[in-house]
């Protein structure tokens, strides 16, 4: 059984999201490689606040020509969309949780290459501005 003082520490990661913050900052780590790790560091921490308290796109990892691939690994020759399942699954595979539940052409069952480029990028873009505090 966990103690109060662990249930707090929990309670204090969650609420902050350190651990995505950790596994993003990781991630840009093992990406980029950067000789000087400090420096990269400070760079993307001031990148993200930039971001939390403007609309600028933050810090990622994925660009709009990845989200090509994956949209075409995701939809059937000759066809121009996917599924609603393929897009939740997509979002979710890249890690986001906080995604329109009900995007263009969701009730159709075909959403729409730009409809998953634009709603991919908007849940990656508040995912990456989302971290209290920082």
């Amino acid at each position: 059984m966990a103690t109060q003082r662990e249930r707090d520490a929990a309670e204090y990661l969650k609420k902050h999201r350190i651990t995505e913050l950790m596994d993003d900052m990781m991630s840009m780590l093992l990406f980029h490689r950067p000789e000087n790790l400090r420096e990269f560091l400070i760079e993307y921490l001031k990148q993200l606040k930039e971001a939390k308290e403007s609309d600028v796109r933050g810090p990622n990892l994925f660009h709009s020509s990845n989200l090509d691939v994956i949209f075409g690994f995701l939809k059937p020759a000759n066809q121009t969309s996917i599924t609603f399942s393929q897009y939740k699954h997509a979002l979710a595979m890249l890690g986001l949780k906080d995604f329109n539940e009900c995007p263009e052409g969701a009730n159709e069952d075909r959403i729409s290459r730009e409809t998953f480029k634009t709603e991919a990028m908007d849940a990656l873009q508040r995912s990456s501005a989302t971290y209290a505090h920082i």
